[in-house]
């Protein structure tokens, strides 16, 4: 048994927490300064959350081995099981060429690259992130891209830092769910208020994704399409949370937001044509460093069947999980979930009450990897794959992202054993005291909690209450300081070790993490700054009329 202590250093939080964080430091540090492999960073950092955990916080050595256990375990189930089935989708289309039949129709929508930032990483990676969530969207766009003739190092970066306004609302809705269990706020208030902040972001997210391809030019001569793309998805994210359907909000989003580029490019197009080469670039590169010019773009015209096998899985896909929401079928699936305690691992909270970490869910058919399995048998149906050829890609599926599966599961593990300790819970009392100036840090405690765990879910099972707890000693909303830490969350998601190396291996940039982590962590920090000043200005007279 496991008793958490919030204060171990000298019983002073503020000590307690600079102790806390050293983990979290190391792991960055490693990443983005030293370039360490992802996998071996994240083994040094959970090396040192173990030792913190025993030595400063008293923890059992068998307690924190059991609670890092359980962080693996729930990193291949479910993260890495919907990870690992998208990507087989995604390599048996490739391995019937219909990958190239898909590439070419979206060549033939637009073939200057910021515009197929913006549709495919933006707003397909949206759907992708509102139908299975996790690292699916990131997986998949990032070898979109690539097909498209984008360098691996870009296409990763593009992937991620377009993963973020979406996230909030990912896999129907499961972060505010899961914030309106913890918290005991109705969930349809909680994505009200959520879908006042987030839409805000998604409007300059395209604009930074032209900026990415294309520096200043590219704002120059596409802005219109990303104000556009920004503007129809941050309305339609507001309406759809505000009055339509939480669950639904980023199906609509992504949606409309496609549709009006498409249409748009069918009226205008940029003075000039933004094309790049396809050669991998070396570990540190420009993002801009010239390569040769991508060749075979809309050779021919593809049959009419051909092209709708090839846009088949992903209709299979949207199917298949739009079919799992309704309720029925919902709960059927429900029945085959099975509730454990994790054997052995017994957990107090400082107060003395029973810790919910412990319990391990398995939702065997609920979950959206065994969604995305079924949809992977489908469509080898759909793309007439015999069982010995889709095994084969599957095989080569699980050597694709054997680096990253060590590292997700690595990471949860660190998770786990900061969580369970009581590492991160100190990092979030200590700044739950600051007061009225909690406003302004709320995002930073959602995005904390997602950078170390990869997942809003997580963040917000994590310090959901603790944001109620700090809204009530400082006078706040406990509405605004909730959604607060979804949609601050939402901005770690592309610093995370977990989503960095799903990123590194879908492009082939294993070992790279590091390289990935610098060019992203910029506009990290950059949206995090500006969704902290939104939200202080909402807890403030100036914007609190957004509060519902």
């Amino acid at each position: 048994m496991y008793k958490q202590v919030l204060d171990p250093v000298a019983h002073s939080l503020a000590w307690s927490s600079l102790v806390a964080a050293l983990p979290l430091l190391v792991l960055f540090v490693l990443l983005g300064g030293l370039r360490l492999k992802a996998w071996i960073a994240s083994l040094i950092a959970l090396a040192v959350a173990f030792v913190i955990a025993i030595a400063v916080y008293g923890m059992p050595v068998g307690q924190s081995l059991l609670a890092g256990s359980e962080g693996a375990a729930f990193g291949f189930f479910p993260i890495l099981w919907i990870v690992i089935n998208a990507i087989w989708v995604y390599n048996m289309t490739v391995d019937t060429g219909h990958f190239d039949v898909l590439r070419r129709s979206f060549a033939q929508v637009s073939d200057d690259q910021r515009i197929q930032a913006i549709i495919i990483a933006f707003s397909f990676g949206a759907l992708m992130e509102a139908l299975a969530g996790f690292g699916t969207p990131v997986a998949i766009t990032s070898v979109m891209l690539i097909a498209l003739g984008f360098r691996p190092l870009k296409a990763a970066v593009l992937a991620l830092t377009a993963n973020t306004a979406p996230v909030a609302f990912g896999a129907m809705a499961t972060p505010i769910i899961t914030l309106g269990k913890v918290s005991g706020i109705s969930t349809d208030t909680l994505g009200s208020m959520v879908g006042r902040q987030t839409p805000i972001l998604a409007v300059f997210v395209p604009l930074v994704l032209v900026a990415i391809v294309d520096g200043l030019r590219g704002i120059r001569q596409t802005w219109p399409a990303a104000v556009v793309c920004g503007l129809v998805f941050a309305l339609a994210q507001y309406v759809t949370s505000n009055f339509i359907s939480v669950p639904l909000t980023d199906v609509v989003a992504s949606l409309v937001s496609a549709a009006a580029v498409v249409l748009l490019v069918r009226l205008w197009r940029p003075r000039e044509s933004y094309v790049a080469g396809a050669t991998p670039i070396v570990a540190g590169g420009s993002l801009d460093e010239p390569t040769p010019e991508f060749t075979g773009r809309v050779a021919r015209p593809d049959a009419r069947a051909e092209v709708v096998r090839a846009y088949a899985p992903y209709a299979i896909i949207i199917g298949v999980f739009v079919l799992g929401q309704i309720t029925v079928i919902k709960d059927g699936l429900g029945r085959a979930t099975q509730t454990l305690s994790w054997p052995g691992l017994h957990l107090f909270s400082a107060k003395g009450k029973p810790l919910t970490l412990a319990t391990f869910n398995l939702n065997y058919l609920t979950s959206p990897g065994t969604q995305m399995l079924i949809a992977g048998v489908l469509t080898m149906v759909a793309l007439q794959v015999g069982p010995r050829r889709a095994l084969r890609a599957y095989g080569a599926t699980l050597a694709q992202l054997r680096w990253a599966i060590l590292t997700v599961m690595v990471v949860l593990a660190l998770a786990f054993v900061m969580n369970a300790s009581g590492q991160t819970i100190t990092l979030g009392t200590w700044a739950a005291g600051a007061g009225g100036a909690f406003a302004i840090l709320s995002p930073i405690l959602g995005w904390l909690g997602v950078a170390v765990t990869g997942s809003d879910t997580s963040s917000n099972s994590l310090f959901g209450a603790l944001q109620i707890t700090a809204a009530d000693k400082a006078g706040l909303s406990q509405v605004l300081m909730a959604a607060s830490n979804s949609s601050g969350g939402v901005l770690g998601k592309m610093i995370s070790p977990q989503n960095l190396a799903i990123a590194a291996a879908a492009v082939g940039l294993d070992g790279k993490e590091g390289d990935i982590f610098r060019h992203v962590i910029m506009w990290s920090l950059v949206f995090l700054g500006g969704m902290c000043i939104l939200v202080g200005l909402q807890a403030t007279g100036v914007l609190s009329w957004m509060v519902p």
